[in-house]
């Protein structure tokens, strides 16, 4: 029997599922990739870095209530090679922009930032007397 890559069939993933699986894990042949334009899409990113390897999966973060990208992504390639390959490269342009791309790096236990007000407001400054 023919031996099967972890990686095999994409299309039976959503996007960006085999990224955020391995977050918390050092993963060799993920990417972090800044300075994206807002009019970037996945499939301009993923043709983009197709050049340097085989693209696994490909994200790009979007802010939950505009819908619009926050300017940045992660890449997973299929070969830690194809990382290094990106980075000798020391310039990169995307639908007319420097892009940014890092070696990916895991968060080792970091909670990811919660989103939401924490502060406290003192009740007095409310009106009304003390």
């Amino acid at each position: 029997m023919e031996d099967m890559n972890e990686y095999s069939n994409i299309e039976e993933f959503t996007e960006g599922s085999k990224i955020n699986a391995s977050k918390n894990q050092q993963d060799d042949g993920k990417m972090f990739i800044g300075g994206l334009s807002w009019d970037t899409s996945k499939k301009d990113l993923t043709e983009y870095l197709s050049r340097f390897g085989e693209v696994v999966d490909c994200t790009i973060k979007t802010d939950s209530v505009t819908g619009r990208s926050q300017g940045f992504g992660f890449v997973l390639f299929k070969d830690a090679a194809s990382v290094d390959k990106v980075l000798e490269l020391k310039e990169h342009k995307l639908d007319g922009k420097l892009i940014d791309p890092k070696r990916a790096k895991a968060l080792k236990g970091k909670e990811p930032p919660k989103k939401g007000f924490r502060g406290w407001i003192e009740p007095r400054y409310f009106g009304g007397t003390n």
